[in-house]
């Protein structure tokens, strides 16, 4: 019998339960969902009284999902989400080749393949709308789950490798390091990292792939890790601090790349290791069970094609 009810739940009532679980207030979830609070308050109790369990325990700030509310949300998200892809699908093909895409990727995905990539989807179909999220891996797998992305590119990490994602390897990146060019190590193309390991450095937050890369190869070579840190992602950030002092810098190529070539040329020198520092490989991940735009299938093809 339940089953057969929850089979026969309808969209409205799905969209309803993933508007909850997101916005925490029931007010908000039915302004999201365009229903009076009292019509949405209904529904929810009727839900739950025919599935004969609580799906959210309402707190003093809000409403929380209980176990059994979290399966039921994570699988109204899903078709919610593709219910709205449906209805944008059918709009763009209505009245032409139009959509949104929603992707994210790790800062050399972004520079490598997902921004060339747009720039020819747009050349093809101007009225597409690209949302480009730049990101960590982890708050790139976080919105993945969440269903923010049609797809992203970024590294999985572990326990990503089961049955909700297509996953597809798509690049290895390296580490390099630049310096103002008035750095005393400015003319030493490829020193060792001892030769490096006195100066002032600024790097990610442990955790981070180009973090771990680094501890491993100064681990490797026998060199403690540089203790005079300035931990920042920020590029910005990073081109400050090289600006005003012989701080090291820590990035991946393509980074170096977009800052050393026209028209930015930044007044600032690669240093190349003695031995490459080499990054844990990115991957393609889609959503396995989520149906994506045709516009998301072209630009996800692209990208494809800027990685091969």
């Amino acid at each position: 019998m339940m089953q057969l009810y929850l089979r026969s739940l309808r969209p409205v009532q799905l969209r309803l339960i993933a508007a909850i679980a997101l916005h925490g207030k029931l007010g908000l979830a039915a302004d999201a969902c365009a229903m009076t609070m009292p019509a949405a308050s209904r529904m929810l109790a009727d839900m739950e009284e025919n599935l004969g369990a609580g799906l959210f325990t309402r707190m003093p700030r809000g409403m929380v999902l209980t176990p059994i509310g979290e399966v039921l949300a994570r699988h109204a998200r899903k078709l919610a989400s593709d219910v709205d892809r449906m209805a944008e699908d059918f709009i763009a093909h209505s009245s032409g080749i139009g959509g949104t895409v929603r992707v994210g990727a790790v800062t050399g995905a972004a520079l490598t393949a997902v921004i060339p990539a747009t720039l020819r989807l747009k050349d093809k179909a101007p009225l597409v709308e690209v949302a480009l999220d730049v990101s960590s891996s982890s708050r790139l797998m976080w919105g993945l789950e969440r269903g923010e992305y049609d797809f992203a590119l970024c590294r999985p990490g572990s326990g990503a490798h089961g049955p909700d994602f297509d996953i597809s390897h798509a690049r290895q990146e390296s580490a390099l390091f630049m310096v103002r060019r008035a750095h005393p190590l400015a003319e030493n193309p490829n020193p060792s990292l001892r030769d490096l390991a006195d100066f002032p450095w600024t790097m990610q937050d442990q955790g981070a792939p180009i973090r771990r890369a680094l501890e491993l190869a100064f681990h490797e070579d026998g060199v403690p890790l540089p203790r005079n840190l300035i931990k920042t992602a920020s590029v910005v950030a990073i081109m400050a601090l090289m600006r005003d002092s012989d701080i090291i810098a820590v990035v991946t190529e393509e980074v170096a790349d977009l800052l050393l070539q026209p028209p930015y040329a930044a007044d600032i020198a690669l240093i190349r290791p003695a031995r490459p520092v080499l990054i844990e490989a990115y991957h393609i991940l889609q959503p396995r069970h989520r149906i994506i735009s045709a516009a998301a299938s072209e630009l996800l093809a692209m990208v494809m094609e800027e990685l091969a």
